[in-house]
């Protein structure tokens, strides 16, 4: 599947520090050593609907790990995946009378142009489920013949033959001390794994199960759904966890750096993907595991079920600058819950502009020079600010304040400064946060 263009990326004199990242399974910061390629696979949106704060939030969280890579001098490798049908998309379809590839195609469309927006750096694969199934099938039938997967026999209208994973068999599949077992990323009880499978796509009760949290991996054909070719499964569609994995898998080495995705995907979706991939393998699906966290509006929580959501492509309609979405995103750390407020947006506006007029300044034709590195003012001294706080968990917050030092500093001079000081300037900002002056 075709993904967005990706705007080239300013290169920066010197390179970023050793980033230390919160792996949610480590429980704190680990360091992720520096090295020649790394790689990362976000989970994508199901196409429904329109790009909603709390996705722009999750993609640029991970936008900015992927700046951090760039400028540390490795080559990144960037997969993201689209669940291009799923039962939210069908029941939406259904609703509003739409056929099911209309709208996955239309909002697929809407997230690209988004994306493009808020200058986030597109995957080098984007990969939609339907594109994955041949790849899918295999890999399920792989699961059943070592005795990891079962088929359910139908009941209350529902046929034979969906196929479940058996996470209590595929915990017991060995004693290394790499294997996967339940809770080995989420770190949850069973009761909490319970509530939140059941809230988060998930069957607990679905009879002829092994096991309450058994995740479904393949959903035999029904009248009126959508369907394709499943060998020996039979004709049907994937399950949602399965699908990443066998993505992640094809495009990315294994393991691959950092798996990423909002705070809601750490249970039961990162968890049993990470489960999928050890079963299939006997490697760990990723090396690190990392989450964004929530936002809401006004103090709420933003859900497509409330209603309350705030869209990127309205706020670009309304002739709102994308540079100032962004950039109020970034004044929360990406692993915080925040809300989205007016006084909030206001804010990044008054900002960017602020930024803006300080780089405008520079109208002198002199170069920046080292010995001025460690003043306020000099650009060079505010890219080596930059780089300390983004290294420090992408801590954007931080490297945000250290711009509007330097920002303030020559704002409340008399003078201008060099045009390299501004170029500098506007090029780190460009670069590690995306923002574009």
């Amino acid at each position: 599947m075709k993904s967005w263009s990706t705007r080239p990326v300013p290169e920066l004199p010197g390179s970023m520090p050793t980033l230390r990242l919160f792996d949610t399974a480590a429980g704190g910061l680990v360091d992720i050593g520096q090295q020649p390629e790394q790689s990362m696979y976000v989970c994508g949106i199901t196409p429904y609907d329109a790009t909603h704060m709390g996705h722009a939030a999750s993609y640029v969280a991970f936008d900015l790990l992927n700046r951090a890579w760039r400028d540390a001098g490795a080559r990144v490798a960037y997969v993201q995946n689209v669940t291009d049908v799923d039962d939210p998309l069908l029941e939406r379809a259904t609703a509003t009378g739409v056929d099911w590839r209309d709208l996955a195609a239309s909002q697929i469309e809407l997230f690209h142009t988004d994306m493009d927006a808020l200058n986030v750096i597109a995957p080098d694969h984007y990969i939609g489920a339907v594109e994955a199934i041949p790849d899918i099938v295999p890999a399920i039938e792989q699961l059943i013949a070592d005795g990891l997967a079962y088929r359910v026999e139908g009941s209350d209208g529902d046929p034979d033959g969906d196929v479940y994973y058996d996470v209590e068999a595929a915990g017991k599949r060995s004693d290394a001390t790499d294997a996967w077992t339940l809770g080995d990323v989420s770190g949850l009880g069973e009761a909490e794994m319970l509530a939140l499978f059941a809230e988060r796509g998930g069957d607990p009760a679905r009879a002829g199960k092994r096991q309450a949290l058994d995740p479904l991996l393949w959903r035999v054909a029904r009248e009126h759904e959508p369907s394709w070719p499943g060998a020996t499964l039979g004709d049907g569609r994937p399950g949602w966890h399965i699908e990443c994995t066998v993505i992640a898998r094809k495009y990315l080495p294994a393991p691959f750096t950092v798996q990423g995705g909002g705070s809601d995907l750490i249970f039961p979706h990162h968890e049993m993907g990470a489960g999928h991939a050890y079963s299939l393998s006997g490697v760990p699906l990723a090396k690190h595991y990392a989450h964004a966290g929530m936002v809401g509006l006004d103090g709420e929580k933003m859900s497509k079920s409330r209603g309350n959501l705030v869209l990127v492509s309205k706020l670009r309609a309304a002739g709102e600058d994308p540079a100032a979405i962004r950039l109020a995103i970034l004044a929360n750390h990406y692993r915080s819950d925040w809300s989205w407020t007016d006084e909030t947006f206001t804010a990044a506006k008054e900002r960017l502009e602020r930024w803006r007029r300080a780089r405008s300044r520079a109208t002198v034709e002199l170069a920046p020079s080292a010995e001025s590195a460690a003043e306020p003012e000099s650009a060079l001294g505010l890219l080596a600010a930059m780089r300390r706080e983004m290294g420090e968990d992408l801590n954007a917050p931080g490297a945000i304040a250290a711009v509007d030092r330097w920002a303030e500093s020559v704002l409340s001079g008399d003078a201008d400064i060099p045009v390299a000081e501004g170029t500098l300037m506007a090029n780190a900002v460009n670069a590690l946060l995306g923002v574009e002056l």
